[in-house]
Order: structure tokens, then C-alpha cells, then sequence
């Protein structure tokens, strides 16, 4: 009985220790980065809240980055890439002395594999309503933007920015197509959208522009319509598959893990 009971106690001590390593194991994994929300409300006074009383408040969230790498000058890049003054070329208090702003936000797109992609988002309201996004996506062995020719084999540049813009060309002429049919662009329109639509190209400096997943690669293109035609602007997100990049991708890079 009594080695029954000194058997068991020491099980119990094993599964406790093994739980605990598991624990710290998680918790201090060097892959990725630990964030913590954080959210403003942003209050505008004096002249600004009486000439926009519908406008007095603006909400942001943005990132902080508290721990999850060894490095920690590493660490320190990565803060300062995800500043709020380096996302939008905008700070706080510019954002406060001004009345534009409703919304700032960001997603974790992926979070592992000393890779993070985030994308951010602010959406606001002049002589009409508007947005714009940015995406980071940051080399966590580095803290540096994951650039094209990191990751991709720089002989295959142009043949991948000839892919993707297949995709461009296929998605900005059904749009033509189909707006033209619904009678969406006048006989006085036509030719100046066609002109806009015609000036869309994807180009090997447009690799640069990314998002990651498990899954493959989404390129991202900023057409740039102004407001009268953001109706007809393409969707601008141009999804690879690993399987189809495979070709492209150098096996020591960080997407190397993904084709090999």
C-alpha cells in the first residue's frame, strides 16, 4: 500500500512539472509576439467640438507589443515599426486637432513563425466618408518589413508580378464589363474610366505589398480611384497558393517552411 501511495505521489509530481513546462513553454515561445489591445478615446474641445459637435469623440485601438522575443533590439524595431505616427503618417495629437477621424483599428493577420502580419485601418469623414488600410508584414528574426526579394527568388520577380497582374487585368475588365451592362458608366464617363481602368498594372515593386497565412500569399494593390469612382475600383487582393508559389519561393527564406 504504502509504495502504491509514494507511486502515485510521484506521478502526480511528474504531471505537475510536465504542465507547468507546457505552461512556460507557450508562454514563452520566440516565434511570435505577445499584444496587448489598447484603446483611446480621442475628445475634441473648444472651436473643433463647436464647428463639429457630431464629431467630438474618435475611437483607436492599436497594438502594444509587450514581450515574446529574445532579442530585444529586436523587440524595440518592431515597436517603433507599429508607432501610430508610422502607420498613417499621423499622430495622436494630429488626430485629436482634427475632425476627420472616426475609427482606428488593426487585425492580427498571423502571429508565429517569426512572421506577423497586421493590417490597419482608419475610416473617417471630410466632404464625404473614407478609409484606407496598410499592411505590415514584419520579419521577427530582424524587426524589419519583410520585403519581395526576402522571401521570393529575385530571378522570378517578373514572372510572379505577371501572375498577379493577370489577376488584376481579369478582375478590373469583368468590373468594366458589368458596369457598362448596368448602365452604371455614362457614354460621357466611358472614356475617362476606361483611361483609369487601362493605367492599372501590377509591377515586381507592387511584390512588396503582402499579406501571409497558412495557406499562401495575397498581394495587395492600391488602385487609387479618386472618390467619384471608388464604386468601380478593384477589390486589389490577389491570392497564391503555396502550391502555386512554390517555384518562386527560396527554401531559406522565411516562407521556405511552407513548399518545403
Amino acid at each position: 500500500m504504502r509504495s502504491l501511495t509514494i507511486l502515485c505521489s510521484l506521478l502526480f509530481i511528474f504531471s505537475g512539472n510536465a504542465a507547468r513546462v507546457a505552461a512556460t513553454t507557450t508562454f514563452t515561445s520566440e516565434d511570435r509576439v505577445i499584444i496587448e489591445k489598447k484603446k483611446i478615446v480621442l475628445v475634441r474641445k473648444g472651436r473643433l467640438a463647436r464647428q463639429f459637435p457630431d464629431r467630438k469623440t474618435a475611437t483607436v485601438n492599436y497594438p502594444v507589443i509587450k514581450s515574446g522575443l529574445k532579442n530585444p533590439a529586436v523587440l524595440n524595431r518592431v515597436r517603433s515599426l507599429l508607432q501610430i505616427k508610422n502607420i498613417f503618417d499621423t499622430s495622436l495629437a494630429e488626430y485629436r486637432a482634427d475632425a476627420w477621424l472616426d475609427e482606428f483599428d488593426y487585425q492580427v493577420n498571423y502571429n508565429k513563425n517569426f512572421i506577423l502580419d497586421i493590417t490597419f485601418t482608419q475610416s473617417g469623414q471630410a466632404a464625404y466618408p473614407d478609409s484606407q488600410t496598410k499592411n505590415f508584414a514584419i520579419n521577427l528574426k530582424t524587426g524589419t518589413l519583410i520585403k519581395s526579394r526576402d522571401v521570393f527568388k529575385p530571378a522570378t520577380l517578373r514572372t510572379l508580378a505577371e501572375m498577379v497582374d493577370r489577376k488584376l487585368q481579369a478582375e478590373k475588365n469583368q468590373i468594366f464589363k458589368e458596369a457598362v451592362q448596368r448602365g452604371d458608366i455614362t457614354t460621357d464617363e466611358k472614356k475617362n474610366i476606361q483611361e483609369m481602368f487601362d493605367a492599372l498594372k501590377f509591377q515586381v515593386k507592387d511584390l512588396d505589398n503582402f499579406s501571409v497565412s497558412d495557406k499562401g500569399i495575397t498581394f495587395l494593390y492600391d488602385a487609387g480611384f479618386p472618390h467619384v469612382a471608388q464604386a468601380l475600383e478593384p477589390d486589389g487582393k490577389y491570392f497564391l497558393s503555396y502550391a502555386e508559389l512554390r517555384s518562386f519561393i527560396k527554401p531559406e527564406g522565411l516562407l521556405g517552411r511552407f513548399v518545403s
